[in-house]
């Protein structure tokens, strides 16, 4: 990293002027006192969600700072992983003036985003064995580039980057870097977040939706520095993540032993799923994995999909993208799930 790395020198010139929206909640926060409401022109017959929720998740925060071993300062939660990123597209990205890199084959929303946002997305793919080609990166790069998405484990492919690359390109790139971990529960490496700390052009996002069985409910996380979070609550919605969201997530996250047990099933289900995969006359080869779901390449990928899929199975034909051809992307699923998969694959030919 650079020395003269200033995050003030990221933030749009009308983000920086901007002042949050002070909503009721906000202005007042409870301390648990039996106390009146009249500020926030609610209906006030209780039932359980007449009430604004609290628009900074403190309770929920408090937890997942408490787990992650980070400051509640260092955490803004969104609704779903979706909200998070956009927000900092907002946030840092000058529409038709700076762009950002990602490295196909990878999740599609950064590509959505960035047109959404009218913000140029220059792809750079993966190597052939999937890791980010960082020279190839850093030369894509000029004084407009703001964000580097780096999507660890990757989707759709189920590898973590090497560490060696995520450190030069955090120590090279005069940007933020975005390391989505949505699936990092899944993973031996441990979480960026440790090392949040080293870096501050360091921004990691994860998400309820994956190992906490949660995707419903759309709750994801974002941890970065004091000034990153911010200036991001800058141009956050007032209510963003509403009351049943945060009373949900509340609950799982601390019931950390289910957790535990639901992802170590999951990883033991995926051995087993790779060991017959590896038997499959039509499976040519198999990638690795970090993450809840394994690539592998097939014969014929949308004939594949289509044998499954009339047999009551639908998995994922990512064909379509770059260093992907006749690839199927297979969730791993509970052990009678996989039972019925793994059956449906021994008899196709």
């Amino acid at each position: 990293m650079t020395k003269e790395f200033n995050i003030q020198n990221l933030i749009r010139e009308n983000v920086k002027g901007l002042s949050p929206y002070s909503s009721a909640r906000d202005e007042y926060v409870s301390d648990g006192s039996e106390m009146v409401f009249l500020d926030a022109n609610e209906n006030p017959y209780e039932n359980g969600v007449n009430r604004y929720p609290d628009p900074q998740q403190r309770g929920l925060k408090a937890v997942l700072a408490e787990q992650k071993d980070i400051s509640v300062e260092n955490i803004l939660l969104g609704n779903g992983s979706d909200e998070v990123l956009d927000l900092i597209f907002r946030t840092f990205c000058e529409p038709k003036v700076d762009n950002i890199i990602s490295l196909p084959p990878t999740y599609g929303m950064y590509k959505v985003l960035s047109g959404i946002n009218m913000v140029e997305n220059r792809e750079v793919l993966l190597t052939e064995d999937f890791q980010p080609d960082v020279e190839a990166i850093l030369k894509a790069v000029d004084e407009h580039s703001k964000l580097l998405f780096l999507c660890s484990p990757n989707n759709p492919t189920g590898n973590i980057f090497s560490e060696e690359s995520m450190m030069r390109l955090l120590n090279k790139f005069n940007g933020l870097v975005v390391i989505d971990e949505a699936y990092i529960d899944f993973a031996e490496s441990e979480s960026w977040v440790s090392r949040l700390s080293d870096f501050p052009n360091l921004v990691v996002t994860q998400t309820l939706s994956k190992a906490y069985g949660m995707a419903g409910i759309r709750l994801g996380i974002c941890i970065a520095s004091k000034e990153v979070i911010a200036a991001l609550n800058k141009i956050k919605p007032p209510y963003n993540v509403n009351e049943l969201t945060q009373q949900k997530a509340l609950k799982r996250v601390l019931d950390v032993q289910s957790v535990k047990e639901e992802i170590s099933n999951i990883l033991n289900e995926r051995e087993r799923l790779l060991k017959v995969l590896r038997e499959v006359s039509f499976v040519e080869s198999i990638y690795t994995s970090d993450a809840n779901f394994v690539l592998a390449k097939v014969d014929d990928a949308t004939n594949r999909y289509n044998q499954l899929l009339a047999e009551g199975i639908v998995v994922r034909n990512r064909t379509t993208q770059p260093l992907c051809k006749n690839t199927l992307r297979f969730t791993v699923g509970t052990t009678e799930e996989n039972k019925k998969l793994i059956e449906v694959l021994n008899k196709l030919t």
